[in-house]
């Protein structure tokens, strides 16, 4: 049997085992680093495996913009894709997914709750190893950028 003293040293040894193990699978999970702005990055070690034909890669491009598709602004009636709030949608060898896309306006009450509703969602998507979002102003929407299915359902036409 354990004196106290044993008990206490078995038992912070233990935990603190159990905390650099939780640490670790964490950052296995995150990719372990900073992610890199404008895209995929070679030397980005995060997620890396099995590499993926391109009939794959677009495959998966397909499925996510069919993904983003069911994803609609609150205060217009037209899905964010028609919209012309995604500006890019991008897989790179390792089924990463990096979708470029914008906001309505800067000032857009779903700021933060819409880029990762679509990072999750699109992360969700079948065989896709990581999703990504990169959120730019540049070029600032405007309506032009609405596809005619969206305009239609607008009225606009």
């Amino acid at each position: 049997m354990m004196n106290e003293e044993e008990d206490t040293n078995f038992l912070d040894g233990f935990l603190n085992n159990e905390i650099e193990e939780e640490a670790a699978f964490f950052d296995d999970k995150e990719g372990g680093g900073d992610d890199k702005e404008g895209g995929f990055d070679d030397e980005d070690e995060a997620e890396k495996g099995k590499e993926i034909s391109g009939a794959m890669k677009q495959q998966i491009k397909m499925d996510v913009i069919a993904t983003i598709k069911e994803i609609y602004d609150p205060e217009i009636p037209v899905n964010i894709y028609e919209l012309g709030l995604i500006y890019r949608v991008d897989v790179d060898n390792f089924a990463n997914v990096l979708i470029v896309m914008t906001l309505t306006t800067p000032n857009c009450p779903v700021a933060e709750s819409m880029p990762a509703e679509v990072e999750i969602k699109a992360g969700l998507v079948e065989n896709v190893s990581r999703a990504t979002i990169e959120l730019t102003f540049e070029p600032p929407w405007d309506m032009s950028m609405m596809s005619e299915a969206a305009r239609l359902e607008m009225g606009m036409m």
